[in-house]
C-alpha cells in the first residue's frame, strides 16, 4: 500500500510537535529561549544606542560631514565644531595610561599569582578588588590635590632637565596636562589588569607548572617560560578591558587633563577628552547645533571603542592561532 506524502509530513510534525513538548517539559527550550533573549538583547541595546546618536547628530554631520573628525576649532559661538582634539586627548591619554599600568598589573598580577604566599596574596587582591571600586571622582579629587602637585613640582621639572630634548617634554608646566590625566587613567585601571590577570595565571594547570620544574626550570623560569605564555590571551585580554575603562572614562580625567580644545605634542600642556567636553558643556549647550554636536562626539567616542575592541579582538586571534601553530 501506498504512503502518501502528505500522511508521512502529518507524522513528521506529529513527532517534531511531541518532542518540542518533551524538551519543554524538561526546560530545555525554556532555557534556550530564555538565554536567546538575553543575547539578542545586547545587540539590540548596541543598535538602539548607535541609532539614538546617529539620529540625533543630523545638524553637525550635514553640516561639517567628514570634517568634524579632522577640524581643530571648537567655538560654539561662532558654531564652528571639530573633534580632532579631543581624539587626540582621549588616544594620547588612554595610550600613557596603558603604557603606565600594562607592566606594573602583569608585573602584580604575575606576583600574586605565583610568587607570594597565598595568605599575601589573598589580602592584597581584596584590596585591589576594593580599588577596582573606587568611584571615579575620588581618583579626580585625590589627582586635584595630591597627584597634580607633586607631578608639578618633582615629576616634571625632572622629565624636563633630563629629556627635555624631546617634544614630549617640552614647555610650561601647569601641573593640570595631559600627563596628569594619563597617570591618573593608569592608577585608576591597574586594579582591572591585575585582578583579571591573576585570575587568569591561576587558571593555569598545575601540570604545566609541575613539568616545566621536573626538566629542571627554576621558579621564575617556570612562570615566565610556561605559565605567562600559557595565559597570554587572558593577559590581553585583562589589558583591552582596561583601555575600554580608560577611553570613555569621565570624571577623574575632566578635572586633572586641564580641558583645553588644542592639540600639543608636550605632555606638560593642557588637553581634552572626549568624554570631558561631553560631560563639561552638555548641560549648558543651548543652541542645536551645539547640542548635537556633543551628541556627535558621543557617536564618535562608541565608534571609536568598537573600532579599538575589533582590533584588540583581530590581535587576540591572530596569537592564538600562532600560538597554537608553533604548539
Amino acid at each position: 500500500m501506498a504512503i502518501f506524502p502528505s500522511t508521512v509530513n502529518r507524522a513528521s510534525f506529529s513527532w517534531r510537535a511531541r518532542q518540542f513538548v518533551q524538551r519543554l517539559k524538561h526546560g530545555d527550550e525554556v532555557a534556550h529561549l530564555i538565554t536567546l533573549l538575553a543575547a539578542a538583547s545586547i545587540i539590540v541595546v548596541t543598535v538602539m544606542l548607535v541609532y539614538q546618536l546617529y539620529v540625533n547628530s543630523a545638524l553637525p554631520r550635514q553640516k561639517f560631514g567628514f570634517g568634524f573628525f579632522t577640524g581643530r576649532t571648537w567655538d560654539p559661538v561662532s558654531g564652528d565644531f571639530g573633534a580632532l582634539p579631543f581624539i587626540y586627548g582621549t588616544l594620547v591619554s588612554s595610550a600613557l595610561a596603558l603604557l603606565l599600568a600594562v607592566p606594573l598589573g602583569v608585573g602584580a598580577a604575575i606576583f600574586l599569582s605565583e610568587l607570594a604566599p597565598l595568605r599575601i596574596s589573598n589580602y592584597l587582591t581584596f584590596i585591589i578588588e576594593l580599588l577596582a571600586a573606587v568611584p571615579s571622582v575620588i581618583y579626580g579629587v585625590l589627582g586635584i590635590f595630591v597627584l597634580v602637585p607633586v607631578l608639578r613640582k618633582f615629576v616634571m621639572p625632572f622629565l624636563k632637565h633630563t629629556l627635555g630634548f624631546l617634544p614630549l617634554f617640552k614647555g610650561p608646566i601647569y601641573g593640570v596636562s595631559m600627563l596628569a590625566g594619563g597617570v591618573v587613567l593608569a592608577i585608576m585601571i591597574v586594579p582591572f589588569i591585575i585582578s583579571v590577570s591573576r585570575e587568569v595565571l591561576m587558571a593555569v594547570p598545575v601540570e604545566q607548572r609541575e613539568a616545566a620544574l621536573g626538566l629542571g626550570a627554576t621558579k621564575w623560569e617556570s612562570t615566565w617560560q610556561v605559565v605567562v605564555p600559557f595565559a597570554r590571551v587572558g593577559i590581553m585580554a585583562s589589558i583591552f578591558l582596561a583601555l575600554a575603562r580608560a577611553l570613555g572614562e569621565t570624571m577623574a580625567v575632566t578635572m586633572v587633563i586641564g580641558n583645553d580644545p588644542r592639540i600639543n605634542a608636550s605632555l606638560f600642556a593642557p588637553g581634552y577628552s572626549i568624554a570631558a567636553v561631553i560631560a563639561n558643556e552638555f548641560t549648558e549647550a543651548t543652541g542645536d547645533l551645539h547640542l548635537q554636536g556633543l551628541i556627535e562626539l558621543g557617536l564618535v567616542l562608541f565608534l571609536l571603542t568598537i573600532l579599538i575592541n575589533g582590533l584588540a579582538r583581530v590581535v587576540i586571534i591572530l596569537t592564538t592561532q600562532k600560538g597554537a601553530a608553533q604548539g
